[in-house]
């Protein structure tokens, strides 16, 4: 059986609190090196990777390309500005697709 692990990945002041949780931590210093970064976990066992929303909104259609993956599951977080609702936009998304229609 293989250890799957859990990444977070996105801008240095994002992410570096979740290494006292024990995750992977991938700090990036901008768009392009966090897309090599999620394509490069992706390959690897990583099960969930955690990305900031900030990361995500800017590298959108890498993100959609695992939304239909079994692993890596791609949750996207508020960044150390706050949310921009891009997390929670998808989250609802996922459960209408689900339950065919919105109750959240």
């Amino acid at each position: 059986m293989s250890n799957y692990r859990i990444a977070v990945l996105g801008d240095k002041d994002s992410v570096l609190g979740f290494k006292a949780l024990g995750l992977d931590v991938y700090p990036a210093e901008n768009v392009e090196e966090a897309r090599r970064t999620l394509h490069a976990l992706a390959r690897e066992n990583v099960a969930v990777i955690y990305l900031t929303e900030g990361y995500a909104a800017a590298m959108a259609a890498d993100v959609e390309k695992y939304k239909d993956a079994l692993t890596p599951a791609i949750i996207l977080i508020p960044g150390k500005d706050g949310s921009l609702g891009i997390g929670m936009a998808n989250v609802k998304r996922a459960v209408e697709r689900a339950v065919g229609a919105d109750i959240l």
